[in-house]
């Protein structure tokens, strides 16, 4: 198996201690507690003929200034409510804690009565790929103070939003040059993660990787992926999806650490995966 390193690992113990213990504590910070601010915003999606529901972080000193920021696009784990994407806290946390500045956009990822969905285009009024991945990226670079492309936007998420990052980045790799997956899966499940739902060839990101291998001249685009080695839903389907890409001779970073499907891993790795997507997208400006 190949996989680039990662320019932080290998950590000490202690760190990775301090980190997890850290964890604990920045779950969900309130908003006095974060340098930058958070704003919540909307608009109406022709995707799911009705209004997609954001919120956008802006860093410390984007009141100030003139600078243009790179943007990570956040995709939360499902089965979700509709007000699942205001938790992402300790996303925000992570990222001053690393001194890094960027947007972020927490994008929601299912509404209160629909919360089986994926982060696919199911039917009309259903097409969440279509609202995150192509019509909120024009909404948020129109509306704030955006580095208005490609290499300057990348997509993330946790579990779910995991699989929902992936597939979305590998179907708009004009869009996203960095895709990262945090404990999430590469095909569609139910929302247990353990059955596969019947979709499309393209709902499954092992499908892609001949695409990706192909634009990569062209659109150089940095995967990563991490889950936890007690991870048995997601653990198999992360270490084959790695055997794949590296098959295919495509470039990529992968990482197996302590622990399961738990928010505490989230929280220690997302400083460190957080510096890895900006170190791969343009820097502000």
């Amino acid at each position: 198996m190949r996989a680039l390193a990662d320019p932080r690992a290998p950590r000490l113990l202690g760190v990775r201690l301090v980190l997890i213990v850290l964890a604990a504590l920045v779950l969900a910070p309130s908003a006095a507690a974060l340098q930058g601010r958070v704003i919540e915003d909307s608009f109406a999606s022709k995707g799911l003929q009705g209004r997609l529901s954001f919120a956008v972080y802006v860093p410390p000193g984007y009141d100030g200034s003139a600078k243009r920021y790179p943007v990570l696009y956040y995709l939360h784990g499902l089965p979700a409510g509709g007000r699942a994407f205001t938790s992402f806290g300790y996303v925000l946390a992570a990222l001053e804690a690393a001194k890094r500045q960027a947007i972020v956009v927490a994008a929601q990822g299912a509404h209160d009565s629909d919360t089986d969905a994926e982060y696919l285009d199911w039917s009309a009024g259903r097409e969440w790929e279509t609202a995150i991945g192509v019509e909120l990226p024009r909404v948020v670079d129109n509306r704030y103070r955006t580095l208005p492309k490609r290499s300057a936007r990348g997509i993330i998420g946790v579990s779910a939003g995991g699989y929902g990052a992936t597939v979305i980045g590998l179907h708009h790799l004009d869009e996203f040059s960095a895709i990262e997956s945090w404990s999430g899966y590469f095909h569609p499940t139910d929302p247990t993660g353990t059955r596969a739902l019947v979709r499309e060839p393209a709902a499954s990101a092992l499908t892609l990787i001949p695409a990706l291998h192909a634009a990569e001249p062209r659109a150089p685009t940095f995967l990563g992926f991490y889950v936890g080695a007690a991870d048995t839903r997601f653990r198999s389907d992360n270490v084959q999806f790695a055997r794949a890409l590296s098959r295919a001779a495509v470039p990529f970073s992968f990482r197996m650490y302590p622990g399961g499907h738990v928010q505490t891993l989230w929280s220690a790795e997302a400083p460190s995966w957080l510096g890895l997507a900006l170190d791969h997208l343009d820097a502000p400006q």
